[in-house]
């Protein structure tokens, strides 16, 4: 089986930048795998906060459903890491979004991820369709 390259730069229509912090590192000098989620996370939900679409008491919220990462390089501290954000489907309830992590300028990314969001009732996490208006805010990111 033939391993899917890296992603590259030209592929996403936005970045976020993230400073690496001194304790992202392990043992064999670079920033720890459960660091790589924890970014996915953080520029996900830091971008939908911005545009509106991250309140803590509304009816609605986004839950993560699944996510995965594959390695291809190194990221370690001091660097900083620029992800690029895109949207590979925008369903009815759910978007599966794709993040590369970029290492300092590097043109091919260290890391690549998938974050599945579900987009729910708050009160019993119970999956519901995303408002007109709210697939809107996602749709230039689809790619």
């Amino acid at each position: 089986m033939a391993r899917i390259p890296p992603s590259t730069r030209d592929q996403f229509p936005m970045f976020r930048s993230v400073p690496t912090r001194w304790h992202d590192n392990d043992l064999y000098g670079h920033m720890n795998n459960g660091i790589h989620y924890q970014l996915f996370d953080t520029v996900v939900n830091g971008w939908m906060m911005e545009v509106g679409l991250l309140e803590f008491k509304a009816e609605h919220a986004f839950i993560v459903a699944e996510t995965g990462c594959r390695y291809h390089g190194d990221i370690m501290y001091p660097d900083v890491v620029h992800a690029g954000m895109r949207i590979s489907k925008l369903g009815g309830s759910s978007i599966i979004w794709e993040i590369g992590l970029f290492r300092n300028d590097a043109e091919v990314a260290a890391a690549d991820g998938k974050f599945v969001h579900v987009h729910v009732i708050r009160e019993g996490h119970r999956p519901t369709p995303m408002s007109d208006a709210t697939r809107a805010v996602f749709e230039p990111l689809v790619r």
